[in-house]
């Protein structure tokens, strides 16, 4: 049944439907129309016209496929079958002060495994995909993680979990550590960008304290078909229907960075 479902996804025609949905990025109108869904948890106009329009669309391409989105209650989608995760735009806050540092995120998830995953970055037109099994990509261009062997020679990048202030001092007690043995750190605003940016080997490893599947469900699979490894925090695997700590490297430096943040006072 999983192989059943996943192959009869035309991912081009998928990718050309996300990039329509792209184009409400552009509309600064939206993306000022702000609403609060709670402590620096945001949502704009854009996360709702992007949604309901990939809603829409993806329904009526395969209506057997479920669909989970950050944008509405997800209490009956069942994980045994096939569910489409989407977060129309991951990195909302950044949106609303036009960073440019924003995408939207998509992914294919049948059986509880993902099968599908694409990442696109409108503002440098950059699509980032991966079917399981058959690579990772930027553009229809084959990509790699980096080779970096050691943390001291890597490029890190942090999330700070903005809307759980528990994990706060946490976060940045494990910044500090990782800034002091790695080469540099960095913060995007954007999860799902990140791990495309360890896929491609911009980044060496990133991390947050805890995330949501549609956060990071597409990129773990990028990650992975790039050569690259994504776990929890604690170095457990990633269970991709629940809220999450994401650990995602180059692979090589993966113990080395999980043992800096294991030792970090919770």
């Amino acid at each position: 049944m999983e192989n059943t479902i996943s192959d009869k996804i035309d991912i081009k025609e998928i990718e050309d439907v996300v990039r329509k949905a792209a184009d409400i990025f552009a509309d600064r109108d939206e993306a000022g129309r702000v609403h609060i869904k709670g402590a620096s948890d945001y949502v704009t106009d854009v996360d709702f016209h992007v949604q309901r329009f990939l809603n829409e669309k993806l329904t009526l391409m395969y209506p057997q496929i479920q669909f989970m989105g950050e944008e509405k209650d997800n209490g009956s989608i069942d994980f045994s079958g096939a569910v489409w995760i989407l977060d129309p735009v991951d990195g909302t806050t950044n949106l609303i002060h036009d960073m440019r540092a924003s995408v939207i995120s998509l992914g294919l998830a049948v059986n509880r495994n993902m099968e599908i995953g694409i990442i696109y970055w409108p503002y440098m037109d950059e699509m980032f995909t991966a079917c399981r099994g058959q690579g990772a990509f930027l553009n229809g261009r084959p990509i790699h993680v980096s080779q970096a062997e050691i943390l001291s020679d890597s490029l890190i990048s942090i999330g700070t979990s903005p809307y759980y202030p528990e994990y706060t001092d946490w976060t940045f007690d494990a910044a500090k550590a990782v800034f002091d043995a790695a080469q540099d750190i960095r913060r995007s605003g954007s999860a799902a960008l990140e791990l495309c940016y360890v896929a491609c080997g911009r980044l060496d490893g990133t991390f947050e304290r805890i995330l949501s599947p549609w956060d990071f469900a597409a990129g773990l699979l990028i990650v992975e078909e790039a050569g690259g490894k994504v776990r929890d925090i604690d170095g457990s695997l990633v269970d991709i229907t629940a809220k999450s700590g994401i650990l995602a490297s180059n692979g090589i430096i993966q113990d080395e960075l999980e043992k800096l943040l294991k030792s970090i006072d919770k």
